[in-house]
């Protein structure tokens, strides 16, 4: 008996094609590790073994497949889910380090700008102190007739500062000034220390701002301790200038 075969685009796919596709669906679910627990008694129960007339091939019942696909797809969301939570984390990670690392840069800055003005600053050379002889007083105690630069009221071994930051360019004996002490400031001055009872710093030494550098005495042509203290645009005598005025152009209240 002849059969007339089905055509047209509404014809059913045969059962040998369709079992094939499904059997190549569930065996690559099953390499991927999608097949588990959850299929594995399903297909016990769903599968059989049909014979085509070339290859066995294995089928399984539209349910089963659901569940599989529902399988395959939450865990696919789950890995989308934890890829975007290690993104998340690490986007986390990196912004914390950038602040941690804004934050230790501004410190910084902070700590260099405060250092800056702390070298830039001048301090009275005696603390608590007050100005007992003026600039270019007249007296025959001095042998240029008048005064070079001012004494500060000080009882013998007071600490004497330097008045702000420079180098040490000469220390010692110093003839009418006693025991002295002269220093380049950073601004290209020079400021002297006299009548010290002490030195504490050498020749070639960097001073800052309030840093102990003698104390005072009543070394040299004196009547009395004192700090004798001048600014000068040499290191040498005679190059004085007023050293009150020069004192409160630097910001120090005296």
């Amino acid at each position: 008996m002849a059969f007339t075969r089905a055509t047209g685009k509404h014809r059913r796919p045969s059962r040998t094609h369709r079992t094939t596709k499904r059997a190549a669906g569930v065996a690559a679910l099953a390499t991927t590790g999608v097949v588990g627990a959850l299929a594995a008694p399903a297909l016990a129960a769903e599968t059989s073994v049909e014979q085509t007339g070339l290859t066995p091939v294995i089928t399984i019942g539209d349910t089963l497949a659901d569940k599989i696909d529902a399988q395959a797809d939450a865990q696919k969301q789950a890995a989308e889910e934890a890829a975007l939570k290690k993104a998340a984390a690490e986007a986390a990670r990196e912004k914390a380090a950038a602040k941690a690392k804004q934050e230790r840069e501004a410190k910084e800055r902070a700590a260099r700008e405060a250092e800056r003005k702390r070298l830039n600053t001048f301090v009275a050379p005696i603390s608590n102190s007050y100005v007992s002889t003026g600039y270019k007083a007249s007296s025959s105690l001095w042998s240029s007739g008048s005064h070079t630069g001012i004494d500060f009221h000080a009882a013998s071994g007071t600490t004497v500062h330097a008045v702000g930051s420079g180098t040490v360019v000469e220390t010692g004996w110093g003839g009418s000034y006693g025991n002295q002490i002269v220093i380049k400031m950073n601004d290209g001055t020079y400021t002297q220390y006299g009548h010290l009872s002490s030195i504490g710093v050498s020749v070639g030494q960097k001073v800052t701002p309030g840093q102990q550098i003698g104390l005072s005495g009543a070394t040299g042509n004196v009547t009395g301790p004192h700090l004798h203290f001048e600014a000068r645009t040499t290191p040498e005598y005679g190059s004085d200038i007023d050293p009150l005025a020069y004192l409160r152009s630097h910001g120090v209240n005296v």
